[in-house]
């Protein structure tokens, strides 16, 4: 009896695809698949280069292990399958050898010599705003592919506009229930976001998500509760973390709102909780990042590579600032922010607060104002995770927090983009060990961005360098020490970006490397391109060198080898999730 598509996805893949019946409008059902093909691999001789960290040197790769199954039915399949079979084994069943740490859920250990497991973005509409699953024939079988090629799990933005949109206090969790069935049906791990920003005005928002309507009545009553600039542009996405502490929020203070939002996902989802959902990413501003919203694409405020601007003329904001002048001893400081920082698109070297001789963000005004901004910043952290870190404890999820790769202007001297995003990182100071402590306190995962980038490929007049702040922050977290996770910052589905991130997740940061790998890397995203048979067969490979991490010993030609017959025995269940993402 022939095997269907969905038995050979599951014996290539070596890992078992759980799909029992989904109860939905559209009928659609799935079969239980456990299967594993077993044989030996033909031991033909690959010779080609082994990419390392250091020199490259020319080396002749191994013959490859068989792949592993208990399962005898499978002993007939197909020998032309035997390839990709091999490339897309799991090493679930493989014990952990003595002295080799295992990332746990729940515990403090970063992934030791076990390779990099990826995790790929849902689109941000994949919950309606009806509250249903969105193209839910294209979700599952763009769940089955995924799953088929050795990924590990997906991460879902939950909307706090969607979730909690109409009354405070009441949840509709609707197509998140649906939804993360439909994970834990495929054997799909899931990293949730918190997500308490709205979607849109940002890079690669497709979808507009606002806050919950009676936030936004409540900032429409009182415009002091949005980030404000020095001109009074207001801005939407996330509330002011300068009324963090105040009960603004109809009765409620912000902290509270997402306090009692994460207490009601956890009781809604408890039963998921450790085993299909692993990691809470917790939004702290706009795009989910912990930073200020000071380069906002909406309405073409901001423009790469613009330096951005501050956003603390809000009244909450500046009574801060005014306290923290006073206690200084300097009440002139504590009236406005700087008003010499230029606007939006201009260069540092255009404004007297960020030029490199004579800036005023090497004056002590300067530096008592970007301590204060920061500081606001990583207090915002603080109040936000003590909460999540008491609400998620012994659940067996990990919390983690996302800080943006602003990567422009990073070889000038104040590196005025990431100062007005609220990272005070200069030449002359380090501003993200600071957040890699508080982060480390609550025990957190420090979730970074633009791991895909390389120097050369920036507009070098803006004196772009992505590889040196990925370096500086691999450094701080391992001083830190506290687990680091990756993201790309834009869809990149070619070869020069997985080598980089592969390359970054290593964490050869420095002359003693050791095992250190990043504990996750997460995907920039689920849609139709990803599909593509091309980008299909690089991401495969991908994902698979991903998973050797540091014990790899097999070249990129060797897995993109194996990766094009596992695409061409895939190729009907990919080619429907591209087309079934595509219809809307």
């Amino acid at each position: 009896m022939a095997l269907s598509l969905t038995h050979q996805i599951g014996a290539l893949s070596g890992t078992p695809i759980q799909m029992e019946s989904v109860n939905n409008s559209s009928g659609d059902s799935t079969a239980t698949v456990s299967a594993a093909a077993m044989w030996r691999s033909p031991e033909a001789i690959l010779k080609c280069k082994v990419h390392r960290q250091g020199p490259n040197t020319d080396a002749v790769s191994p013959p490859m292990s068989p792949c592993r199954s208990t399962s005898p039915m499978m002993r007939g399949i197909r020998p032309d399958l035997s390839v990709a079979c091999m490339a897309l084994a799991t090493d679930l069943d493989v014990p952990v050898a003595e002295g080799e740490a295992e990332y746990k859920v729940g515990s403090g250990a970063e992934v030791k010599g076990r390779g990099v497991p990826v995790y790929v973005m849902m689109p941000l509409d994949s919950v309606t705003m009806n509250n249903t699953v969105n193209r839910r024939k294209a979700m599952n079988v763009s769940l089955q592919a995924l799953k088929s090629a050795g990924v590990e799990g997906v991460m879902i933005d939950v909307w706090w506009g969607l979730v909690e949109r109409e009354v405070p206090g009441v949840y509709n969790w609707g197509g998140y229930t649906e939804l993360l069935e439909m994970a834990k049906q495929y054997g799909l791990k899931v990293q949730a976001v918190m997500s308490f920003h709205q979607c849109g005005g940002n890079v690669g928002d497709s979808v507009t998500i606002p806050l919950p309507k009676w936030v936004v009545e409540e900032i429409d009553k009182d415009p002091d509760l949005a980030y404000t600039d020095q001109w009074g542009r207001r801005n939407y996405e996330y509330v002011s973390l300068g009324c963090d502490t105040l009960p603004v929020l109809k009765g409620r203070t912000p902290v509270q709102c997402y306090s009692d939002f994460m207490r009601a996902f956890r009781d809604n989802f408890k039963h998921l909780l450790g085993d299909t959902i692993v990691e809470i990413q917790v939004g702290m501003g706009p795009a989910g990042e912990l930073r200020y919203p000071s380069y906002p694409e909406q309405n073409g405020t901001w423009k790469f590579p613009g330096i951005g601007a501050f956003q603390c003329y809000d009244k909450y904001m500046l009574s801060s600032l005014k306290a923290a002048a006073e206690a200084a001893g300097k009440p002139e400081w504590g009236h406005t922010g700087p008003t010499d920082a230029g606007h939006y698109n201009n260069w540092p070297e255009d404004t007297p607060f960020f030029r490199k001789e004579g800036g005023g963000w090497n004056s002590p005004y300067g530096e008592f104002f970007l301590y204060w901004y920061s500081q606001m910043l990583l207090d915002h952290g603080e109040r936000i995770l003590s909460p999540a870190k008491a609400i998620f404890e012994g659940v067996g999820v990990k919390i983690s927090v996302k800080i943006a790769g602003i990567h422009w202007h990073y070889g000038t001297r104040s590196h005025a983009p990431e100062l007005t995003a609220g990272y005070y990182n200069t030449r002359f100071r380090d501003g993200y060990l600071p957040v890699a402590h508080m982060i480390a306190r609550h025990s957190a995962i420090f979730n970074f961005t633009c791991i895909e980038m390389r120097d050369h490929e920036q507009p070098q007049e803006a004196l772009c360098a992505p590889e040196k702040l990925v370096r500086q922050v691999a450094l701080a977290t391992q001083q830190a020490q506290v687990p680091l996770a990756g993201e790309n910052a834009l869809p990149r589905y070619d070869e020069y970006a997985h080598e980089q991130i592969l390359r970054a997740s290593l964490l050869d940061v420095d002359a003693n490397p050791g095992d250190r790998e990043m504990c996750a890397f997460t995907y920039l995203r689920m849609n139709p391109n990803l599909f593509q048979p091309d980008n299909w067969r690089k991401f495969v490979a991908f994902v698979k060198k991903m998973k050797e991490g540091k014990d790899a010993h097999r070249c990129w030609e060797q897995v993109e080898r194996e990766a094009e017959h596992f695409v061409h025995v895939t190729k009907p269940l990919v080619q429907e999730a591209a087309v079934a993402l595509m219809r809307q």
